[in-house]
């Protein structure tokens, strides 16, 4: 503690906040480029997967408001996330648990909706979990940086 009466921000909560925010941007830009329809890279995608373009458009395009607006709060909610925590903000714990709010809905919708076959593969489901463990993770992070007072 210093002498304002606050917490040191330790090295981690710089590094982790960075690459947080720097894994989320990912999230955010995927979400921004199939929202905007953007051929280029959903083309990409098509390509890796070998499935026409038209498959993905269709697959995202049929997408409900309510899951578009999960994916929307689990996106966004992580980005602010990290933000909120160089910011040094104990709401940074409560946008996560927004971001995993959202992740639940987009996964209800997923692991539910009639994916085509060539999307819901092994590895489609690896970063499922990666991206739950990760959000997950940052959440406690953020919950135990404000219990130590790093974030106010």
């Amino acid at each position: 503690m210093n002498e304002l009466g606050t917490t040191k921000a330790p090295w981690h909560l710089w590094v982790l906040a960075i690459l947080g925010l720097l894994w989320f941007a990912g999230g955010a830009n995927d979400y921004v480029q199939t929202q905007m329809r953007n051929q280029d890279y959903l083309g990409m995608m098509a390509e890796s997967v070998d499935v026409p373009l038209q498959t993905i458009l269709d697959y995202y395009g049929d997408f409900p408001a309510w899951a578009d607006a999960m994916w929307a709060i689990g996106v966004w909610g992580s980005v602010l996330g990290a933000i909120l925590l160089l910011a040094r903000s104990r709401f940074a714990f409560h946008s996560f648990i927004a971001s995993i709010i959202g992740l639940i809905g987009t996964t209800i919708y997923t692991t539910t909706s009639d994916m085509p076959a060539a999307l819901n593969t092994t590895f489609s489901l690896i970063f499922t979990i990666v991206i739950w463990i990760t959000v997950i993770g940052f959440a406690f992070y953020a919950r135990r940086m404000t219990a130590a007072g790093v974030l106010k």
